[in-house]
């Protein structure tokens, strides 16, 4: 019955979902044009918040768990596990005041109204994951800009989405590249939960009342040993991972 109900409410959620891409694209183009990156900085939070605010059509909600001091004066690494393209509008969102930024596949820099956009002007670094030795050079690009301006880099580890909310293992080059060049960010794990269930049929249709946690867990600090960082980044991500339980 849910399944049926999702036949009907998904189309009003993918009018909804694209007009907001479409209506802020210009806006985006003119905040970067006259204010530069704030602009184009309050401008993404805006429309991410408004992606999100799309979702409830589909009785989506989000839950941002957050008990810790995280500073807002260095740079961050944050890593978290991948379900779905509806991860990224809430850690933007919630995440503003730290400047998240992403590793992202270049076939997203183009076509995409406001996202293509925001990618290739707002700082994030668009990869060929055809292409292992340069995409880890852009990776240490992005561990440059984020150590020089104190923003947050977002890598998901996994290399891919999890499907069903079952972690994959850790990627180590493009973490462990970051922080290299980022040699004072603070690393900042989050697990992701239901984000899945947004897409568990696929492109369509949606998925019906999905209950998306984000459960930051204590930030800890970049001493330079990266295969041990690595491993307590991925244990951390995958304890609060409750598909793992």
């Amino acid at each position: 019955m849910q399944k049926i109900l999702s036949y009907i409410v998904t189309p009003f959620f993918f009018i909804v979902f694209g007009m907001t891409l479409l209506v802020f694209h210009p806006i985006l183009w003119l905040s970067l044009k006259l204010f530069g990156y704030p602009g184009i900085k309050k401008t993404v939070s805006l429309l991410n918040l408004s992606l999100m605010r799309s979702t409830n059509i589909l009785g989506t909600t989000y839950r941002f768990t957050n008990p810790h001091q995280i500073p807002t004066d260095r740079p961050l690494i944050v890593v978290t596990n991948h379900q779905s393209m509806y991860d990224i509008p809430p850690i933007i969102w919630y995440m503003r005041k730290h400047h998240p930024k992403f590793v992202s596949k270049k076939e997203l820099g183009k076509g995409i109204p406001s996202v293509s956009y925001n990618l290739r002007h707002g700082g994030s670094v668009l990869i060929d994951r055809k292409d292992a030795k340069a995409s880890i050079m852009e990776i240490g690009k992005l561990g440059t800009y984020i150590e020089k301006y104190n923003r947050t880099a977002v890598i998901f580890p996994e290399g891919t989405r999890s499907r069903d909310g079952h972690p994959k293992p850790f990627k180590p080059m493009g973490l462990k590249m970051l922080m290299k060049k980022a040699p004072s960010a603070l690393i900042v794990p989050i697990s992701i939960n239901n984000s899945w269930k947004l897409v568990q049929y696929g492109k369509f249709p949606m998925g019906l009342g999905a209950k998306v946690s984000f459960d930051v867990h204590e930030p800890f600090e970049n001493d330079g040993d990266f295969d041990g960082l690595l491993a307590k980044a991925e244990a951390a991500v995958v304890s609060g991972i409750n598909s793992f339980k």
